[in-house]
């Protein structure tokens, strides 16, 4: 078996399972700002953070207000980034996280240059161009396009994220390729195709997408299918291994 430790960029993305959060967010919810007892959330971030052998002050949560504002770090943060929906970062071990409940979580890394990031990449977020800029910004700190590896998490997907037609074309204006129908024929988005689209428009060509929906997978927490829920958290980190 492949020993883990050995690969220089770390990406995880959890479900909703095996946490210590009460109903409706039961059980391993990640955010701090959606209702759950903080001692549950608490309880479930270390919990995370000693599967990952990472110390949980090294985790570095954002704010995320559907902006498209990148923020870089270079050190632990004693409370979430304020209002950032993207993160990168050169230090090692320094563990950037996403939060998402139907949201798109983007991670970029290029362990080359020793660069990473970690995006929001909510509806909003990715019409005004946050997964790009968080692309530009790698850039300014050394990175290449063509050497980012660039993994999309699950995700709201097409045949169930079902919009007004008008929201549907405005978003396909900003983020061609989005629009899609839904499984009921009508209209929809497919966030994580335009992102695809939009990631190999600026030269990153190194990506994978895991399909799966959350609005119909109850395996992870959906705002759209339950309102009030958790959210689980996309995760990247530099180990430091050559």
């Amino acid at each position: 078996m492949e020993n883990l430790a050995s690969r220089p960029v770390r990406m995880v993305f959890t479900s909703r399972a095996g946490g210590a959060s009460a109903s409706p967010y039961d059980s391993f919810n990640l955010a701090e700002h959606v209702g759950d007892d903080p001692e549950a959330v608490r309880a479930n971030r270390e919990r995370l953070a000693g599967i990952l052998g990472l110390p949980a002050q090294d985790f570095v949560w954002m704010e995320q207000l559907h902006t498209n504002t990148v923020t870089v770090v270079d050190g632990p943060q004693e409370e979430p980034v304020p209002a950032t929906d993207a993160l990168v970062t050169t230090q090692v071990g320094l563990a950037l996280c996403v939060l998402v409940a139907d949201c798109t979580p983007v991670l970029l890394s290029d362990h080359a240059a020793g660069v990473i990031g970690a995006v929001h990449a909510g509806r909003m977020g990715a019409r005004n161009g946050i997964v790009k800029r968080t692309v530009e910004k790698m850039v300014e700190l050394g990175a290449k396009p063509a050497n980012i590896q660039a993994l999309l998490g699950p995700a709201a997907a097409g045949e169930s994220y079902e919009v007004p037609a008008a929201m549907a074309a405005d978003v396909e204006a900003h983020l061609p390729g989005s629009t899609t129908t839904t499984a009921k024929g009508t209209p929809g988005l497919d966030i994580r195709a335009g992102i695809v689209r939009q990631l190999m428009s600026v030269g990153v060509t190194h990506i994978d997408a895991d399909p799966r929906d959350t609005i119909s997978d109850d395996a992870f927490f959906s705002h759209r299918r339950e309102g009030t829920t958790g959210r689980q958290a996309g995760v990247i980190w530099l180990t430091g291994a050559k």
